[in-house]
Order: structure tokens, then C-alpha cells, then sequence
């Protein structure tokens, strides 16, 4: 029997390193959004200094172990075999939940997901208890859930949303109104005096704070404990004069040495507090085990009170859980994702939105417009000047071709995230507390945006929306995390070592899909032909940078009406969803570009007026192509899922017979713009009207149909929608060949 638990002890293994590298990916965005959002220093150098700061803070993050073993459930409640089962259960949710939210690109908390999954998987077990327990019900849960402990650790994490916002907000506040955006002219003891508090912080919190997880924090605790007013005085007078030192005899900037102290100290902090959310458990179901075997008892008979006590930690063990989790941050792929969804939440400066605008984030824009109105009319208008002089931005005179260099806030906004995110981190550590630190750090910086004026009426909406929406996505990963768990410890204790072989195959399997869709994506993206605005300024480079995107664009509208006449005269719901979802990726493309036309004009020389007039007309009209093939899409859609009569042979004919001729035209225009050979363009301008008149003989037919035997109309709406928007499309490729014919006459006419 002790075999089937050796095997569970070596599957908890390999979802710890699994889950290390999938817990890393998700979490690297907590300490290193603010050093590459405000490009302090190069990738590589944030790396190496993150590096560190996870091996350290692995080692201090022993004290931690101990919500795994009894935060959550009673152990002495159960059996050693339902404590296997429920740390299985446990495991294979988390891989599963966090590897999901990686795969979106957003940040969510592993502590959170630990937390519920505990509580699922324990709450699974206790209820199959209790119902094989007489005299027990559904009462008696309570004391199979360490209940007091459980709320506690929901209510800090919870608490610690509001409280990172708001301090966030008002020490980033208070820094702009000290420094406001023109550091470089700040007094160099302003400077000292700042960095001497900041560094005071984070050395306090970090190193003396986290040392009471170390082994040896013993040998050094009579130098530390009664003498916290000291060390925070002697630290601060520390740090200030070292850092005037630094700033006049090296002339270092203090801010970018707080953001490399900052960004040592978070990643220090999520390891010290973070790592137990990724081995916690399988160090647990070690522990479980070493007990169980030494006593001779049958494992659904011995007791696990053993887990209340405290259990020293393997040093080793914990720097080797630091060393995947540094591989994992240097290498994954997946980290890049979650870490562009925070940056671009917070960013100073303009540009595309990830999110959209719901009813939420408009009224909470809207109360906010009327909150600043109301406080206007009480606040002097001199003291509202003052205020408004210091978030005065600088214009920064910066060539055409480098504006996406900018970073994307500054270094004052980066010091206040990463200081107050490690300060407010390090007090959770200190008290046992797990923390979220995606919570922490991401609600800091969306405190600094917003004291920071980064929401502007032109971004708010779509800022909120992005923040509602990840905090949405954290309240997603406690229920899922609950219920899942749940069911899983529940099939687990049915089959036992099978149900687990079953479950560890689903989950490999999962996440090999994962990569390989992750994977496919990134190079999708890579090699989408966008057109780069920064490196157009002439209308000669406009077209031939266009050109390319135009016959992608003609390529896949080619395949996609294909597609829906194919499926429609067969009335293949499946295909037609396929091929829905195909036709709004491409739509939605084309849109993103438009909604970028401002900034590509801002980027242009004064005098590449044309080159803009040029580019807006062929985004216009590569609109109105996709929107023409979407509403075909979208209605032949609705058409079938509706089981909807088919479309009579006659009137499939028809549509073959069109999409025989524009198949013809599709190919033969995507190939001149593929070869950029214009000289074809008049030709198959000439030949519109003969598909005009096609489609319009179509139209009559249908005329002719209903008068004599057509008998369904809904049949005959979507026959004429199809036929109308086929014409509109035709129109609207007509009119972009036009216009590159017209570039061709007259570049021909300049030589």
C-alpha cells in the first residue's frame, strides 16, 4: 500500500517544479513591471538583480510553510490517506488555474488560488467524512476547517486590495507634488532625503523583517527585536548621507538606485512569501509521509495532528525551489505576456487599449468627473494651480523613429510602486499573513497611475475596465479554485491511484496544448504584417509597407467568404462558427490599426500630409471590406444556428458561381500587391461592372423566385443580405485599387 503513496510523493514533485515554473510566470509581473516600465536599466541587468533577490528570499520563506500544513483545515482531523489526497487535489487545480491565466496574459493570485484550493479540497473531504460518520452533518464542518485562520487570511488578503490602492495613491501623490516631472531639478538633499527614506523602508521591511524565517535568525534576535525606533533612525541617517554622497561625488541618480533596491527587495519579498503558494504543499505531503511511515499505523487510520507542530524546513530544499523559479524567469515566454497587460494598465502615455469600456467603468469615470467638479469649487484656485503646476509634464524632444522608447512612466512613479508594494508585503510576511502579492503590487500601481493623472479622459474608461476586469479575474480564481479542487479531491478519493494516473495525464496534457497554442500565438503576432508607423514618413514607404498587409488582408477574405458559401449550402453550424471567430480576428485587426491613425499622424514629418491622407483612406476602405465579409459571416450564422430552411440548389448556384469569379479577382489582386505590381490594377478595375451585373442578375432571380415558389423569408433576408454586402464588398476593393492606380499615374507622370 505504501507504494501508491511513494508514487503520489514523486507525481507532487513534479507539479511542484511545474507549478514553480507556471506560479513564476504569472507572478514575475508583481516585481518587474516597475524597473522595465520605467527602463531604469536594461532587461538584462532587472533580470540578474531579480535573480538574487528570488534565490534570498527563498531561504527566508520557511516560516511560511506552515499555512499549508494547518492554516486552512484541522489535520488532526484527518487521515494520513485523505491528507494525500486532498494535497493531489490540491496541486493539479493550481497547475491547471494558473496555466490558464498565463495563457490570457493575465495576472492573478497563486495565493488566493492556494488559499481556496486548501479550503476546497479540505471542505471535499470533510463533507465525505461527515456523510460516513453517524451522528455527524453538515455542523460538524467546522471543526474540519480551521475556520478563525481561513477568514483571517481571506480578510487580510482582501484588506490588503483597499489599503495597497490607497497608500499607493497617496505617498505617489505626495512624491509627484515633491518632485513633480522635472527630477533633475530637484536639491540634491530633496534627493538624499528621499532615497533615505525609501532604502530605510526597504531594508527594514526586507532584510530585518524577512530574517525571522532564516534558521539562523535565532543567533542575530537580541540585536534586532526592542530596537525598531533605532534601527529605522540609525538607517535612515544611513541612507540619506550615503545617498548625498552618491549623489554628489558619483553624481548617481538616487531614483534608479531605489528602483534596483526596490526591484531586489519585491522579487526577495514574492520569494519569501510567494514560495510556499508553489511547494508548500508537496513539502507538507513529505513531512505527511515521514510520520506515517514510521509509525506502523494503516494510513487511513493514522491521525495527521502531526501537522500542527512546527516542522523545520530543508534549506536546500528551498534554494533549489529558488533556482528553478530564477530559470523560469529568465526563460518563460509566458511571463512576457502577464508583465504587458500591467504595464500597459499603467502607463503614462497614450495609446491602444487591451480592454474595452463597460457600464462599470463608465459610471466609476463618470462619479470621478463629478467628485474632481465638486472638489474644484471648494479647493482655492491658487492652491488648485500649484497642484496642477506639478504634474505638468515635460516635452520631451525625441526623433520620430525613437518615440516607442519612451519608458512608460517615470522612475519617481517606479521607486513609490516597488517601495510601498515591498513595505506592505514584508508587514503580511512578518505576521504570517500570505499576502497576495499580485493583489499588493498591482492595486500599488494602479494607485500611483491614478494619483498620477496616467488616466487621462481619453484612457480612464478603458483603464478602470482593465482593472475591474483583473480584479474579476481574481474573485474567478477563488471560486474556480474552491469548486475545482473540490471535485477533484472528491474523484481522487473514488479512484484513488488511478483517479490521480487519469488526472496527471489531463493535466500534461493541458499544458503541452497550452505551449503549443501560446507558442503558435507568438509567432502569429510576429509575423502579422501591421504597418510600423514609427518607420513610415514618405507615401512611397506608406504604400510599400501597406502593400503586403493588403494582400494578407485580400488572402484571408478570399479563404473566408470560400468558407461561408462552402458551409452555408451545407448547413455546417460547426464549420460556420469556426469560420465567425476567423472573420472577427480579422476584423478586429483592421480596427486596431484605425484606432491608431492618431498617434501614426503624430508620428509623420510636417510635411508627409499626404502620406496620412493616403493611409487613412486605405484603412477606410480595408474597414469596409471586413465589415462586409463579417456581416456575410455573421447572419449565415445566425441563418443555421437559427435551423433555419437551407438555401434552395438554385440559389447555392448563384453563390458559387460568384465565388468562383472572386476568387479569380482576390487571387489576382493579392498577387500584384504581394509582386507590388500596379500595373494590373486598371484592368480588374474595368471588369467591375461585369461582377456588378452578375450579382444583380442574382438579385433578380431571387425576385423572380419569390413571385413564383419561394416560400421562405427568411431564406430570401439572408439571400439578399449576402448578395447587397457582396456588392458593397466588391465596391470597396474597387475604390483601394483606385486609389493605389491613381498613386501609380501619378508616380509614373513624375518621372
Amino acid at each position: 500500500m505504501g507504494d501508491i503513496y511513494i508514487l503520489m510523493l514523486v507525481a507532487l514533485t513534479v507539479l511542484a517544479i511545474i507549478d514553480l515554473v507556471v506560479g513564476v510566470s504569472n507572478d514575475a509581473v508583481n516585481f518587474l513591471n516597475s524597473a522595465i516600465g520605467s527602463k531604469a536599466i536594461s532587461m538584462k541587468w532587472i533580470l540578474i538583480i531579480a535573480s538574487i533577490g528570488v534565490a534570498l528570499g527563498a531561504i527566508t520563506s520557511s516560516g511560511m510553510m506552515e499555512v499549508a500544513r494547518k492554516g486552512i483545515f484541522n489535520p488532526a482531523e484527518f487521515y494520513f490517506d485523505e491528507i494525500m489526497f486532498i494535497f493531489m487535489a490540491v496541486m493539479i487545480t493550481d497547475i491547471l488555474l494558473l496555466d490558464v491565466f498565463n495563457s490570457l496574459g493575465m495576472p492573478t493570485s497563486t495565493t488566493v488560488s492556494i488559499v481556496f484550493e486548501l479550503l476546497g479540497a479540505a471542505v471535499a473531504m470533510a463533507l465525505i467524512k461527515i456523510s460516513n460518520a453517524e451522528g455527524e452533518t453538515i455542523a460538524s464542518l467546522g471543526k474540519y476547517i480551521n475556520s478563525e485562520k481561513a477568514l483571517l487570511i481571506i480578510s487580510g488578503i482582501l484588506l490588503s486590495v483597499f489599503i495597497a490602492f490607497s497608500v499607493g495613491a497617496i505617498v505617489q501623490f505626495l512624491s509627484r507634488l515633491l518632485y513633480s516631472f522635472q527630477f533633475e531639478k530637484r536639491k540634491s538633499y530633496i534627493n538624499a532625503i528621499f532615497g533615505g527614506f525609501a532604502i530605510t523602508a526597504i531594508t527594514y521591511f526586507i532584510f530585518v523583517k524577512g530574517m525571522k524565517g532564516t534558521p539562523f535568525y535565532g543567533d542575530i534576535k537580541h540585536l534586532i527585536e526592542g530596537k525598531t525606533f533605532e534601527i529605522i533612525l540609525y538607517g535612515f541617517a544611513f541612507w540619506t548621507i550615503l545617498s548625498q554622497l552618491l549623489i554628489m561625488l558619483f553624481k548617481v541618480n538616487i531614483l534608479k538606485f531605489i528602483v534596483i533596491i526596490g526591484t531586489f527587495s519585491l522579487a526577495m519579498a514574492f520569494a519569501g512569501n510567494d514560495l510556499v503558494n508553489f511547494i508548500g504543499v508537496p513539502i507538507a505531503a513529505w513531512n505527511s509521509y515521514q510520520e506515517w511511515s514510521a509509525s506502523g499505523i494503516p494510513a487511513n487510520e493514522f491521525s495527521m495532528g502531526v501537522l500542527a507542530k512546527k516542522v523545520p524546513s530543508n534549506p536546500m530544499l528551498l534554494l533549489a525551489a529558488g533556482a528553478i523559479m530564477v530559470i523560469t524567469l529568465w526563460f518563460s515566454k509566458k511571463a512576457k505576456a502577464v508583465i504587458e497587460t500591467g504595464i500597459n494598465l499603467s502607463r503614462q502615455g497614450e495609446g491602444h487599449e487591451k480592454f474595452q469600456s463597460n457600464a462599470v467603468s463608465r459610471t466609476v469615470v463618470r462619479g470621478a468627473i463629478l467628485f474632481s467638479s465638486g472638489l474644484a469649487k471648494v479647493v482655492p484656485n491658487r492652491s488648485l494651480k500649484w497642484i496642477d503646476s506639478k504634474f505638468q509634464k515635460p516635452v520631451i524632444d525625441l526623433s520620430k523613429e525613437k518615440t516607442y522608447e519612451l519608458p512608460a512612466f517615470d522612475m519617481v512613479r517606479a521607486s513609490v510602486n516597488l517601495f510601498v508594494a515591498g513595505i506592505l508585503i514584508s508587514i503580511g510576511t512578518s505576521l504570517k499573513l500570505p499576502l497576495s502579492t499580485t493583489y499588493v503590487t498591482f492595486m500599488v500601481a494602479m494607485g500611483t497611475s491614478l494619483a498620477d493623472r496616467a488616466w487621462g479622459r481619453e484612457s480612464a474608461v478603458y483603464r478602470v475596465a482593465g482593472v475591474f476586469n483583473v480584479i474579476g479575474g481574481w474573485f474567478l480564481t477563488a471560486l474556480s479554485a474552491f469548486t475545482v479542487a473540490a471535485i477533484f479531491a472528491y474523484i481522487i478519493y473514488l479512484g484513488e491511484i488511478v483517479s490521480v494516473a487519469v488526472l496527471l495525464i489531463i493535466v500534461l496534457f493541458l499544458i503541452g496544448r497550452s505551449s503549443v497554442r501560446h507558442t503558435r500565438k507568438a509567432k502569429e503576432k510576429k509575423e502579422r504584417k501591421y504597418i510600423e508607423r514609427a518607420e513610415l514618413i514618405t507615401i512611397n514607404e506608406v504604400v510599400e509597407e501597406s502593400s503586403d498587409h493588403i494582400s494578407e488582408v485580400v488572402k484571408r477574405v478570399n479563404k473566408l467568404f470560400t468558407n461561408v458559401v462552402d458551409d452555408l449550402s451545407n448547413h455546417d453550424l460547426k464549420k460556420l462558427t469556426k469560420t465567425e471567430k476567423h472573420v472577427k480576428k480579422l476584423n478586429k485587426e483592421v480596427n486596431e490599426l484605425k484606432s491608431e491613425v492618431f498617434y501614426f499622424i503624430k508620428s509623420l514629418d510636417d510635411s508627409s500630409v499626404k502620406a496620412s491622407r493616403f493611409y487613412i483612406l486605405v484603412l477606410g476602405y480595408l474597414q469596409d471590406v471586413t465589415q462586409s465579409i463579417e456581416y456575410i459571416s455573421t447572419t449565415s450564422y445566425n441563418h443555421v444556428n437559427n435551423n433555419h430552411k437551407n438555401l434552395k440548389k438554385s440559389q447555392v448556384k448563384d453563390l458559387k458561381s460568384i465565388n468562383n469569379e472572386l476568387q479569380s479577382l482576390f487571387s489576382k489582386i493579392e498577387k500584384d500587391f504581394s509582386d507590388r505590381d500596379f500595373s494590373n490594377l486598371l484592368t480588374i478595375i474595368n471588369a467591375k461592372q461585369e461582377l456588378f451585373n452578375n450579382v444583380s442578375e442574382s438579385i433578380d432571380k431571387q425576385i423572380s423566385r419569390i413571385r413564383t415558389e419561394e416560400t421562405s423569408p427568411k431564406n430570401s433576408t439572408l439571400y439578399f443580405g449576402i448578395l447587397l454586402e457582396t456588392k458593397d464588398l466588391i465596391s470597396a476593393l474597387m475604390s483601394l485599387l483606385q486609389l493605389y492606380e491613381e498613386f501609380q499615374v501619378q508616380e509614373n507622370g513624375n518621372k
